[in-house]
């Protein structure tokens, strides 16, 4: 099976080479790469021309917007027939050997759609279950959306990324546009409930965390957008109300249960933004954030 990697990006070309230079010796043929320009088209544009002279299968395109926007766009610009289609950000790099473990879990008729881990400059983003674990609405979290492997004609099939989620979305909700694909996928075809791959935990990509060179009020800006989005995506997924609950308080914790460059004052910002979340209505600052991850 073929696999499509589709960078939503606002321009920030020396990451774009980084993460184009990381596949160029990876990509099997029929495997596609499209970068979906916010910004900086014709500098984008440029680093795709580049690239595809020197053999790699790399295009660009633009759109208006917001990361689900962009992957949207970007899944259409595919050529045309099936593949497994994921989601890199424009600051992901790709190990060596990582493209051909995906083919190793994507290379099947009957593959659906699967998950990998990402890492940032402190380790694993997220444990993923072990391999053969059942899908399920809880551990649906622990795959984030670098880590996405779905097959095209479920994401066609369940439309896409919901444009009113994630980073750069017209909304306060601007995270968990990945979780939210899966749930609807789940919900489509329950066969993804027990055919789901979890991939090793060796299968990573690189990246850099949530608060990686951003001043402390960006930080906390940035927290409170995302604690939105997931709460926002707990409300419309209709989780029991005592989850949510806790998970709303949890994220007082959140300053604790995580490493530098969080701190213990983050905890309140997150608890704040999974609150608006959860009761679907904010307090103030309706946009938070008009960035990709």
């Amino acid at each position: 099976m073929n696999i499509g990697f589709v960078v939503t990006t606002l321009g920030r070309i020396a990451p774009l080479r980084a993460l184009l230079t990381s596949l160029a010796d990876q990509l099997r043929p029929g495997d596609h790469v499209v970068l979906v320009a916010q910004g900086a088209q014709e500098d984008v544009a440029a680093l795709a021309a580049e690239f595809a002279a020197n053999g790699v299968p790399v295009t660009a395109t633009t759109s208006g917007r917001g990361a689900s926007l962009g992957r949207n766009t970007g899944v259409a610009a595919l050529p045309e027939g099936d593949a497994v289609v994921t989601f890199p950000n424009d600051n992901t790099t790709y190990p060596p050997g990582t493209v051909r473990a995906l083919h190793a879990a994507v290379d099947d008729a009957g593959f659906l759609a699967g998950g990998f881990t990402s890492w940032d400059e402190r380790g694993p983003k997220t444990t993923l279950p072990a391999p053969g674990t059942p899908l399920d609405k809880y551990n649906v979290w622990s795959v984030i959306e670098m880590g996405i492997l779905i097959r095209r004609s479920l994401f066609d099939a369940v439309g896409g990324f919901d444009e009113d989620l994630g980073p750069g979305s017209v909304t306060p909700w601007q995270v968990a546009e990945g979780t939210d694909l899966l749930l609807r996928a789940m919900a489509h075809d329950r066969r993804l409930l027990s055919e789901f791959r979890w991939l090793p935990a060796d299968v990573h990509v690189d990246g850099i965390s949530t608060g990686f060179g951003l001043s402390s009020a960006e930080r906390r800006r940035k927290l409170r957008a995302y604690g939105r989005g997931t709460g926002r995506a707990f409300a419309a997924h209709d989780y029991p109300l005592w989850w949510r609950v806790a998970f709303t308080g949890a994220g007082l914790l959140y300053g604790i249960r995580n490493p530098k460059p969080i701190t213990l004052a983050d905890g309140w910002p997150m608890f704040l933004g999974r609150l608006e979340g959860t009761l679907g209505r904010t307090f103030g600052q309706a946009r938070m954030v008009s960035t990709t991850r």
